[in-house]
């Protein structure tokens, strides 16, 4: 059945090949979200990082002009049906700063994620000592150090950490050092993140859960749903029941962002445009 109204919403978090752990070129992926009725879809690889870190899972350093290229491929093809997008996602970790700064200004982007990947090898040798409760409150700190270094449009996937050992994933047990976070960045005006492809992970649910989705919304924290697709068939993926989840919660909008500028939808909208 057509949509009710044009299109509106963005996949707003998907990758390439380059990443090496993604397949379909960006033309797939404008092809399923023109199918699934979306506005446009904002390409956002994993970003290069100095020093050959996480290199087997991102493009190198001198990957970036053919990413950029990619990009600039498929936004010509699909000119006038699909809006395609460049944009980023980049890790953070402290002391990533001056990359990323360089990085981010080399071309205009649409959209910068950012991301703790507590999963990565060399995050993890630096960070990690045995103890899951203390990785989960290093986790969120630099959540919240990343929001307010100004280089992120929006957090990804803001609960990722509890999928790295989810029998040690206890709620109130890590609850306060969350809301410290929160409420850290709910001063720098970031965006979060709810990325629709948690449901598929080992504690499956979207990241971020029910509870810290309440806790974002007591602070006014302005929502981005993604579905991190790393396959064309997860464009959009789960994006109806995000937002009547949302919904269900008490968001009555949605963000996305382009030119690095946030725009929202009505949640009621969105949903009569999608296919």
């Amino acid at each position: 059945m057509p949509p009710a109204t044009a299109p509106l919403l963005y996949e707003m978090h998907s990758h390439t090949p380059l990443c090496k752990h993604a397949r379909g070129e960006p033309e797939d992926y404008a092809a399923v979200a023109e199918a699934r009725g979306l506005k446009g879809l904002v390409i956002t690889c994993h970003c290069p990082l100095p020093d050959g870190i996480s290199h087997a899972v991102r493009m190198a350093p001198e990957q970036y002009e053919d990413y950029v290229a990619l990009v600039a491929r498929a936004r010509e093809k699909f000119a006038g049906r699909v809006d395609v997008r460049l944009g980023l996602e980049s890790d953070f970790y402290p002391g990533v700063e001056p990359w990323l700064e360089k990085l981010h200004a080399r071309v205009p982007l649409h959209h910068v994620l950012g991301s703790v990947h507590t999963q990565v090898p060399d995050y993890r040798a630096w960070y990690f000592r045995g103890d899951y409760f203390a990785y989960q409150q290093v986790y969120f700190d630099h959540l919240a150090q990343s929001a307010e270094t100004g280089l992120f449009d929006t957090l990804a996937h803001p609960d990722l950490v509890k999928n790295e050992a989810p029998e040690e994933w206890h709620y109130a047990r890590i609850e306060p050092f969350i809301l410290r976070a929160l409420d850290r960045i709910a001063k720098t005006g970031v965006a979060m993140e709810l990325n629709t492809s948690g449901v598929n992970k080992a504690l499956p649910e979207m990241n971020p859960g029910d509870r810290i989705l309440a806790e974002i919304l007591a602070r006014g924290i302005p929502v981005v749903i993604g579905a991190d697709a790393h396959r064309p068939e997860r464009v959009g993926d789960g994006y109806a029941v995000a937002l009547h989840k949302l919904a269900a919660l008490g968001f009555r909008e949605v963000s996305y962002f382009l030119d690095r500028k946030r725009h929202s939808v009505p949640i009621i909208k969105a949903l009569a445009t999608l296919r």
